[in-house]
């Protein structure tokens, strides 16, 4: 019971509720090297896509103050609510997916949140206070010039990523024109969009200076989420107790296998490194983030101690357990069909999205007409919304009948990613008319090409 005793607190909080500030030391190693090459990759992409655009639309943009949604240059309307809900579907299963097979990888090599934290102000920290003893020992000690100074430089360049990070966050929702407008100008032009930039300053600024991994460990539900999804055949950062115990202090007059140890020297290195203040020799953690540090310091002391490399690694609790190789379960298989299949339907509707939304009804309170020319006429509403990035005049013509349509007030230029209501009347002849209700099909074309086709009903007198 006493080995499990840790499964009932978290690292960073004590026994009386307190915070325990976390004081990783500085990592380096394979690993380490390949999540920097990544997170800059990706902190790239995350600066640069805001200013990217398709067909002058953004690449990404999600601007739910006007519920206009762009995604790789394609605009989404409160109509297409439908794909959204079945993207975000895809999106859970494929995280459902993902996390059965590759445990938390996302959190420790992709997530923004670690990304910022570890990769950019982490290491920011590193450069002006130290290591981890460094650290601990500037925390610890009286408000002199040199923490004065040291605190102030620290907050100053926090202030001023966050300040970056929330002009481009606000930049994905309202585009970077709006964002560099509010910038430029000033505040009292444009006050709420400076407030927000504020606010989201002031969030970032808190979250990476003070909440720092609370975030993956006690806020974010994805981290909760791995007690259901996580079985003995996901692969997680974990340690190969089957190896390392029992563990011992390194002594070269020892032999470690006739002495009964194992190859854990106990040099806590692997606590040391760890960002949320773990002991990964416990088993698989809830606050464990995949970050890899763990393998990266522990490889180093068994190549420093000449023993094996991999005591702590990347494997299924099977694959240290029992020996066996990662292989697809049941579950796994099913998930992934589930999720094949949708997102082969999200892919086929996506084709078969209209850049048009077309409503044609009769005008509400109105059957039928007869002109002085004895034609037989019809009222009818027309709502169209424009999805495309351009503007397009249009006309309406009949398809496959006899008959006329004529606009009540001028002609329909839909303005690029704009809707346009008006009204129009179909006259057909009575002798063109052969039952009450005739099915008519209506085209709308841009010059000569038939942009788009509705269905609606005519009403005639009994023939």
């Amino acid at each position: 019971m006493a080995q499990e005793e840790f499964r009932d607190k978290i690292a960073t909080v004590d026994a009386q509720g307190k915070r325990i500030w976390i004081f990783p030391k500085k990592p380096s190693g394979k690993f380490y090297s390949k999540r920097k090459i990544l997170s800059y990759f990706l902190l790239l992409l995350l600066f640069a896509i805001p200013f990217i655009k398709i067909d002058g639309e953004p690449f990404l943009l999600f601007n739910i103050i006007e519920r206009k949604f762009s995604i790789f240059g394609q605009v989404f309307w409160p109509q297409d609510l439908y794909l959204f809900a079945l993207s975000m579907l895809v999106m859970i299963l494929f995280i459902v997916v993902f996390t059965v097979i590759f445990g938390r990888l996302f959190c420790g090599w992709i997530c923004p949140q670690t990304i910022f934290m570890e990769m950019v102000f982490r290491r920011i920290e590193y450069w002006i206070e130290g290591d981890y003893k460094a650290q601990k020992k500037l925390a610890n000690s009286e408000w002199n010039r040199e923490k004065i100074w040291k605190r102030s430089l620290k907050y100053s360049i926090f202030f001023g990523i966050s300040f970056i990070i929330a002009n481009t966050f606000l930049a994905y929702i309202i585009g970077y024109e709006q964002v560099w407008e509010i910038a430029t100008t000033s505040p009292s032009e444009h006050i709420v969009g400076f407030i927000a930039i504020l606010i989201f300053t002031f969030i970032f600024f808190m979250v990476f200076l003070k909440l720092r991994e609370q975030v993956c460990t006690t806020i974010c539900p994805y981290g909760r989420l791995q007690g259901v999804l996580l079985d003995s055949k996901s692969l997680n950062v974990i340690y190969d107790y089957k190896r390392g115990e029992n563990r011992a202090k390194f002594n070269k007059k020892v032999d470690r296998k006739e002495a009964g140890q194992g190859d854990c020297i106990d040099c806590n290195q692997c606590v040391n490194v760890c960002p949320t203040g773990i002991d990964i020799r416990n088993g698989i953690q809830l606050e464990c983030i995949n970050c890899t540090a763990c393998i990266d310091a522990c490889d180093f002391m068994m190549e420093k101690t000449n023993q094996p490399t991999g005591l702590i690694r990347y494997d299924s609790e099977d694959g240290v357990s029992k020996k066996e190789n990662f292989k697809f379960t049941p579950r796994v298989i099913a998930y992934t069909i589930v999720l094949v299949g949708l997102l082969g339907l999200l892919t086929t509707l996506l084709m078969l999205r209209s850049d048009f939304e077309v409503t044609l009804l009769r005008t509400r309170g109105t059957l039928f007409e007869q002109n002085e020319a004895g034609e037989i006429y019809n009222i009818y509403d027309i709502n169209i919304i424009n999805k495309t990035n351009k503007d397009l005049p249009v006309h309406f013509e009949i398809i496959g009948h006899e008959g006329r349509i004529q606009m009540v007030g001028d002609d329909i230029t839909l303005k690029a990613r704009d809707a346009a209501k008006s009204k129009f009347i179909i006259y057909i002849e009575p002798k063109d008319l052969t039952q009450l209700k005739t099915d008519l099909e209506i085209g709308i074309y841009e010059g000569e090409e038939l942009v788009e086709t509705v269905s609606t009903t005519f009403i005639a007198p009994r023939i």
